[in-house]
């Protein structure tokens, strides 16, 4: 049963309530569901439900399409001026003896490293600390552009960047202006956290508000860069304040439509000040994919990072709306692992990305940062997959 049959089928369904039906027929009419009908969606809709209705717009939009692509991280220091309860990455200012800050040269070291292999980003965010300043991330810029320059440059969420204009006595619209003359060519996502006030002054107090967020992304947008959104699930925060966040991304996407994608990242519990907190369950998260698919309509892609939520978990929400697993990331990121992920060393080769895809019957797709397809491994056969050939030898009686 493909899945407008099983829209249909569900729309038939006499014991569905009212308020279901109504969001299941918004679904069916590409019509736009309200906040209360987000928060309803949490509240009281079923995974099954969930499934169908955000399979049906990921299939509308992108068929089996599963994106990946080959990327890698530097993680510039996991020294941090600000205190998030949440974070088991950073350590503070009075601890760096435990962390790490590095230089250009030694960014650039780890950047040449991936000389010869087909790469075609690299992912920029880490702590924040004084002397990675304004200079030092534009010195490095213009260093990749230098060396690679068909290299894409996704680098610095708006909590880096807040406090690097800030010290710098620019603008968010000049310091992102600058930045890209150096050669930024995207933002990720981070940082984002939970927007409402309520739980965002007690998970994240010191680091740049929600709308200083949003206006650093609105900034990007206006000077063509295009950039990622996330959310952080699971710990303190109640139904209604997701709803809050999406609403903002909502309104702000409507403004400017330079948001690609859409990564719910899910909160872990190891090595943090909220231990205490426990963790969501998988049919949480796939829930939560599920409704943020349909409460996104103006995003274009959901994605979740199978570094946090595991290669099985990724394969599942594949049904449920999302349509983008990230990168190969070749365990060049430490974010998820000293946060209790599954996966401790986080790095996929291309083939096993593009057969986690295809056990799911879906069709990998690896693309560059604007979704652009680089290769359709569909029917792409891998050396390491070709079967040795057998022949019969002859009978002798």
């Amino acid at each position: 049963m493909d899945t407008t049959a099983k829209l249909t089928f569900i729309l038939d369904n006499a014991d569905l309530s009212q308020e279901l039906r109504g969001i299941a027929l918004k679904v069916q009419q590409k019509e736009r569901i309200t906040f209360d009908e987000g928060v309803y969606l949490y509240e009281h809709a079923e995974l099954g439900f969930l499934g169908v209705l955000a399979n049906y717009i990921r299939e509308q939009k992108h068929g089996d399409k599963t994106y990946f692509n080959r990327n890698f991280h530097i993680e510039p220091t996991n020294v941090c001026i600000y205190t998030c309860n949440f974070c088991s990455y950073s350590r503070l200012i009075k601890n760096k003896e435990d962390g790490w800050e590095m230089s250009v040269d030694g960014m650039m070291d780890i950047l040449k490293k991936y000389d010869n292999e087909p790469v075609t980003e690299v992912h920029v965010t880490g702590g924040v600390v004084p002397k990675q300043n304004l200079e030092f991330y534009a010195d490095f810029f213009r260093s990749v552009k230098a060396h690679r320059p068909s290299l894409h440059i996704k680098a610095l969420t708006p909590v880096e960047c807040y406090y690097i204009f800030k010290k710098a006595k620019l603008s968010h619209y000049d310091g992102l202006k600058y930045f890209k003359e150096a050669g930024l060519d995207s933002m990720p996502g981070g940082g984002a956290e939970i927007f409402h006030p309520e739980v965002r002054e007690k998970i994240a107090n010191d680091k740049c508000t929600a709308e200083q967020w949003l206006d650093i992304h609105e900034q990007a947008h206006k000077l063509g860069l295009k950039t990622n959104a996330t959310m952080l699930y699971g710990h303190i925060e109640e139904f209604k304040h997701r709803v809050d966040h999406m609403e903002r991304l909502r309104q702000l996407q409507d403004k400017t439509g330079g948001f690609q994608a859409f990564i719910p990242l899910k909160f872990r519990n190891q090595n943090n000040q909220m231990e205490h907190v426990p963790e969501v369950s998988v049919v949480e998260d796939l829930r939560n994919y599920a409704i943020a698919r349909i409460y996104l309509d103006n995003f274009d892609h959901i994605k979740a990072y199978w570094a946090m939520i595991s290669r099985q978990t990724a394969q599942l929400s594949l049904n449920f709306g999302v349509d983008d697993i990230d990168g190969t990331l070749d365990d060049t990121t430490k974010i998820y692992s000293m946060a209790g992920a599954e996966e401790q060393t986080p790095g996929m080769s291309t083939r096993e990305l593009a057969n986690l895809i295809k056990q799911v019957h879906r069709q990998p797709i690896e693309r560059d940062t604007f979704y652009n397809v680089v290769t359709d491994y569909t029917d792409f056969v891998f050396e390491e997959d070709v079967k040795p050939q057998y022949y019969k030898l002859p009978v002798i009686n």
